[in-house]
């Protein structure tokens, strides 16, 4: 896989998806993204596997979504069990209820003409 820092949406195994939704007060929200951004820049961004973070906030301030991209289960897995970045969760965790999963595309369609792609 060739790792160029961009976001892919393919089907398959790789990259895998770490998708993490936080319930949030409205408040809170922008004091979370902030934070996220914090901890993608000082310890992600710099574990081996990285391929990309995006985060998404809900419109009515009760939820972020923290989009992350690996390029492959054990990497995820041992970004999880850095101890900096487990610091970051515990204070994440201090502003809102996380709900992580792991991912794989299984299938995609685009608004142009091609047909759905999928794993079956």
């Amino acid at each position: 896989m060739t790792d160029n820092n961009n976001t892919i949406i393919r089907v398959g195994d790789e990259p895998m998806t770490l998708i993490n939704v936080f319930d949030v007060e409205p408040s809170k929200q922008q004091q979370l993204v902030e934070l996220l951004t914090e901890g993608t820049e000082k310890v992600m961004r710099e574990r081996p596997g990285f391929v990309s973070v995006n985060l998404l906030t809900s419109n009515d301030g009760t939820r972020v979504v923290n989009y992350a991209q690996w390029q492959s289960l054990e990497d995820v897995e041992a970004a999880l069990a850095d101890p900096e970045a487990q610091e970051y969760a515990r204070r994440a965790g201090e502003l809102a209820q996380a709900t992580p999963h792991v991912y794989s595309v299984v299938a995609i369609r685009h608004a142009a003409t091609e047909p759905w792609k999928s794993a079956a």
